[in-house]
């Protein structure tokens, strides 16, 4: 068996898998997020051992964890996880959605001139690097203990095998590294006051950097199995869905939103906030639009504006007729936005009410909102070059058939969903530790599509309402971005 390790934002996720690729047990815990100031967004990473160890205790009371032989990590990337020389944890983590780091962004750029060709991505307040360069100019007490800066799930690893590393496509998203070239850059690292000595050291998803504790390992009923270097959340992801080869594509409904397509080579439209990152098998990339605020919209609106849940909301929606010319818009930008504003500073809203205006017609607005905002990630990413021409629907919104379908209209493209794709990244995490390990195995082999579920064909009259919807969400936004 393999055991995949996906630390979110909201949870950490733990499954055994077997050579097969059949999932034997999965187990979960949950995380709250701090937000102690406006724009703030921190955990504390202690919680992310605790619930990993916890998870672990549940499998082992409930499988033969003898039979692991690999562990494999994921993780939600960027964050920003300080150790000393004593290798303590110096403050809490700062993480991807957290944007009080707007100014350093620019700061990073001006110092580096070239950053955006090394990186292929703008500088953006989710990144690692201007968190820290934050901490420097805001917490120098902070900066000044700083032995080691590592990714939340490398910090997991760290506390696993006592290594510090990190693989290909988690490091990308740092602004620390060469993207096209694979390595550290040591511009980039000392615009924030740093060198490679505070880095860990770059591995591909595939590779083994190290190995379970004999503590550990003695304490779980494990052996002391090799851990696999892993990958970022969303390139997990891909990897849990077969998305490996270019011209494939997923566009996760998570937390965030995010449209990640595989690519042949290095691709690169930094300029319209598409990110352009290491996939996590050898000689590969992607590129990633994304957008802070997705199905979190349509939670934040059950929570607290309708304090309904959202299967009652969904049900309610699609029972009702909606009039696609109904002037109620939703702007979903909760959380700031990055494809393709980059700006921490956006706000959601409603626009368009009346007296008239229902609850279900409230409901399609959010639902519309969040895809319209995907038109926006799509056009980004196709202005680099690249157009999928197959695209897989994944995360916990995606399980709304009726949002998967807008979705397919919004974009004018046919999409997909897949049975588990709701554990992709954990799933992506335990292949690449099967790779690790049955090197006698291709990737194609390895790391096949799940089985298929639905495919959604786009509705060409819908799309060219939503065409013109799409155009008054656009004016929205620009007419009110000088309010924020």
């Amino acid at each position: 068996m393999y055991l995949g390790i996906d630390l979110g934002t909201s949870s950490i996720k733990l499954i055994l898998m077997k050579a097969s690729g059949d999932i034997v047990a999965t187990e979960s815990s949950a995380f709250e997020v701090s937000r102690p100031r406006p724009l703030w967004s921190e955990q504390n990473p202690l919680d992310w051992f605790d619930g990993m160890e916890m998870c672990i205790n549940k499998l082992a009371s409930q499988h033969d964890l003898t039979q692991v032989l690999s562990i494999g990590l994921s993780g939600q990337m960027h964050g920003a996880t300080l150790l000393d020389n004593l290798n303590n944890v110096i403050r809490p983590a700062i993480l991807w959605n957290d944007g009080r780091c707007a100014a350093e962004c620019e700061q990073i750029e001006e110092m580096v001139p070239g950053a955006r060709a090394i990186t292929g991505n703008i500088v953006m307040p989710g990144f690692t690097a201007p968190k820290i360069l934050w901490v420097k100019n805001h917490e120098p007490e902070n900066f000044a203990k700083i032995n080691k800066v590592l990714l939340p799930k490398d910090y997991l690893r760290f506390r696993l095998s006592g290594d510090f590393a990190s693989d290909m496509s988690d490091s990308a998203g740092t602004s620390w590294l060469d993207v096209e070239n694979r390595s550290w850059n040591k511009y980039m690292l000392s615009a924030t006051g740093l060198d490679e000595s505070h880095m860990p050291k770059l591995f591909e998803g595939n590779d083994i950097t190290g190995h379970l504790s004999a503590e550990l390992a003695n304490k779980w009923g494990m052996k002391q199995v090799p851990i696999v270097a892993g990958a970022g959340d969303n390139a997990a992801g891909a990897i849990g869905l077969g998305i490996v080869n270019s011209g494939q594509a997923m566009l996760s409904l998570g937390t965030s939103g995010v449209f990640f397509a595989a690519a042949d080579g290095f691709h690169a439209n930094p300029d319209s906030a598409v990110h352009s990152f290491c996939h996590a098998l050898p000689n590969s990339w992607h590129l990633m639009s994304v957008m802070l605020s997705a199905a979190s919209c349509l939670a934040w609106y059950a929570d607290i504006v309708v304090k309904q849940p959202v299967v009652e909301l969904l049900s309610n929606l699609e029972q009702a007729e909606i009039d696609l010319s109904s002037n109620c818009y939703f702007l979903p930008y909760l959380a700031g936005e990055r494809t393709p504003h980059n700006n921490p500073q956006a706000q959601g809203m409603f626009f368009g009410l009346t007296a008239g205006t229902t609850q279900e017609q409230m409901t399609h607005a959010v639902l519309e909102g969040v895809a319209l905002a995907f038109a926006d990630c799509a056009e980004a990413l196709y202005g680099s070059g690249l157009e999928p021409t197959d695209i897989t629907l994944i995360g916990g919104g995606a399980r709304s058939s009726y949002w998967r379908q807008m979705i397919a209209n919004v974009l004018n493209k046919d999409v997909s969903f897949r049975r588990g794709g709701d554990i992709g990244p954990a799933l992506g995490a335990a292949r690449l530790a099967q790779l690790a390990i049955e090197t006698d195995k291709s990737v194609d082999e390895i790391c096949q599509a799940p089985p298929l579920e639905q495919i959604h064909k786009a509705d060409t009259q819908a799309h060219e309402v939503y065409q013109q919807r799409l155009l008054k969400f656009r004016a929205l936004y620009q007419a009110i971005e000088a309010c924020f």
